[in-house]
């Protein structure tokens, strides 16, 4: 007999995906919210920011996971992209989060992604779920987004998921450096950088689904790494050189503005230590795990 359904909005992106993949497989019922005419079984056509969703869409799931929003990765961020970078994710929070209020008490938990972006850089400081949020563009684009996630009532999560080590995530610019041959540090190479396996994203998803946890819940991988670390383990699962400092010049070019100064710019100690309390265990401890579970040797 099949586990209770469970509703996906953004099953089509590098983590949606892959979670609808590993809840079907294990014979999860997975509903696909779509922004198109549905073609399979399991989908089911919305509009978000431009017509409500029925709630009976969601009734009797036994959770909504909002994964919805434009690409931080892909640069430059004009202002008319931080607007799309906003709205993609705050219209579908909306649309989800007012049917699931219109089902009271018979509503699914609200499981709702977030980013790591929420916290301040802060170098030398643990930055666990009670860490306040910082004054930048994307803590302001997080907390806008949880506001909004709340509007759902009391049984919601916020996943602060930090970036992916993935070829399709936080490794694609990385890579591009790498396999230019100006692989190397960037900037003090000292920063810390949050992160975490697909793997691992997808796992602890679902146990936040099956444990019921609520609040924020820091999706990021237990083991600190520096920017020199995760550039190490690339450089040598790649067999490419990791000797001189990266360019910022060749940088900019290769990646845009934005995206440098990100990588320069960025360190936090992201510790999941909700995930921690409630018994989730890695499966990639550690982000040269990661890394050798995504790249070919």
């Amino acid at each position: 007999m099949p586990e209770p359904r469970i509703v996906i909005a953004g099953a089509s992106g590098l983590i949606g995906g892959a979670l609808a993949d590993s809840l079907a497989a294990d014979g999860v019922v997975v509903t696909k919210l779509v922004r198109r005419d549905p073609i399979a079984d399991d989908e089911v056509a919305w509009a978000p920011g431009d017509r409500d969703l029925d709630p009976d869409v969601l009734r009797g799931a036994r959770a909504v996971v909002c994964l919805n929003g434009a690409s931080i990765g892909r640069f430059p961020w004009t202002h008319r992209y931080k607007h799309e970078l906003l709205w993609s994710r705050i219209a579908p929070t909306r649309t989800l989060a007012t049917a699931l209020r219109a089902l009271g008490d018979d509503a699914p938990q609200f499981v709702c992604a977030s980013a790591v972006g929420y916290y301040p850089s802060a170098p030398g400081v643990e930055l666990t779920e009670d860490a306040p949020q910082g004054d930048s563009f994307l803590a302001d684009l997080c907390g806008e987004w949880e506001a909004a996630a709340r509007g759902a009532g009391s049984r919601v999560a916020h996943l602060r998921t930090a970036p992916v080590v993935h070829p399709d995530g936080v490794l694609k610019p990385l890579m591009l450096l790498t396999r230019f041959g100006v692989s190397g540090r960037i900037g003090r190479g000292t920063q810390v950088w949050p992160w975490i396996s697909l793997v691992d994203e997808v796992r602890a998803i679902r146990h936040v689904i099956d444990a019921g946890l609520t609040g924020a819940v820091n999706l990021s991988g237990p083991v600190r790494a520096t920017a020199n670390d995760m550039g190490l383990a690339l450089a040598m699962r790649m067999n490419r050189p990791y000797v001189l400092p990266a360019p910022v010049w060749g940088m900019k070019l290769a990646l845009g503005r934005d995206a440098t100064e990100a990588l320069l710019t960025s360190d936090m100690h992201v510790v999941p230590t909700a995930l921690a309390d409630s018994g989730f265990v890695f499966e990639h401890p550690s982000v040269e795990d990661a890394i050798a579970a995504v790249v070919p040797a």
